[in-house]
């Protein structure tokens, strides 16, 4: 559904994007990540043809973003990280001008925004003017001008900048709920987001693709790797590290007679660590296989470069 083979931006001088090429499959939601200046936005642009590449090619439900501009734009909704609006129109007026600008006429705009006003919490808000409204409630409106024309593809530049957490909730159950019928393609620098709507993720930076997949073979990247953690009463660091699965004890703490340890491991090391804790007459309240966080991952990824 969306194709970057080999994009290329340069302003100038200046390198922004450097054989950028990945796939997104019809249905997937997948996480755009990457440091300010990355190349995200201009990747983005780039895609719903806002922006001309230097070199590579873009494709976007089955069209040429560069040899069928118009084509790709009736298919994606775009959401830029500042939505294009016209402070003195009310949010009524700019959906139905949008609407407009779609193809929707009388009644069936009228149906229309109303429906997307809905979907994304902004009924009741038809006489609000623009430039009255939070931060927030204008990136609702930027949303609602990206899902009207109901289409295949959504590009979303930051789309839960300036959200309070109750609306957050309600954004993210929003995007969920497009998995399936709509591509999206999300950048944020909320990883927890990312976490919540996105089974897989691109990383991005200095203007090059330096890692992509699903977010546990993003985890794996991380330096320290997959680990488990281990509570047990009875049982000591060196005894956990006697045993030939384990390469490296780390205690992480105690409460009461309970000891907490972390455990570097080449294989599972849980059943002999249930088999020695039986043997030894121990305790075992947690025995439990740990990824590193997203966070770590990324940072590693990020780094690295």
């Amino acid at each position: 559904m969306i194709e970057a083979i080999a994009l290329t931006k340069s302003y100038g001088p200046r390198l922004a994007l450097n054989n950028v090429s990945f796939t997104i499959e019809r249905g997937e939601i997948v996480g755009f990540l990457g440091p300010n200046g990355a190349g995200k936005t201009t990747t983005m642009r780039i895609l719903t043809g806002f922006l001309p590449a230097t070199g590579g090619d873009a494709r976007v439900a089955g069209f040429d973003v560069f040899e069928s501009p118009m084509e790709v734009k009736r298919r994606v909704g775009y959401l830029p990280e500042s939505p294009p609006l016209y402070p003195e129109l009310s949010v009524g007026d700019y959906l139905g001008f949008i609407a407009e600008l779609r193809g929707f006429t009388g009644r069936a705009r009228h149906q229309r925004t109303g429906s997307v006003m809905e979907r994304v919490g902004l009924s009741g808000w038809e006489r609000r003017i623009l430039g009255s409204l939070s931060k927030g409630y204008r990136q609702r409106v930027g949303l609602a001008q990206a899902l009207l024309h109901d289409p295949p593809v959504l590009i979303l530049d930051e789309p839960t900048s300036g959200l309070d957490p109750a609306q957050l909730v309600g954004i993210r159950d929003l995007v969920k709920s497009l998995a399936g019928t709509h591509t999206v393609i999300l950048s944020t620098h909320i990883l927890s987001e990312v976490e919540a709507l996105c089974p897989r993720a691109l990383v991005i930076t200095k203007g090059q693709l330096v890692a992509q997949g699903s977010l546990d073979e993003l985890r794996a990247m991380a330096p320290r790797g997959d680990w488990y953690l281990v509570e047990v009463d009875g049982l000591d660091g060196p005894r956990l590290g006697a045993l030939p699965q384990v390469d490296l004890v780390e205690p992480l703490g105690a409460d009461g007679a309970w000891r907490t340890f972390r455990l570097n491991a080449r294989v599972d090391p849980r059943p002999a660590v249930a088999e020695l804790a039986r043997e030894a007459g121990a305790r075992v309240r947690t025995l439990e296989h740990r990824l590193p966080t997203l966070e770590e991952a990324f940072v590693s990824i990020v780094g690295r470069e």
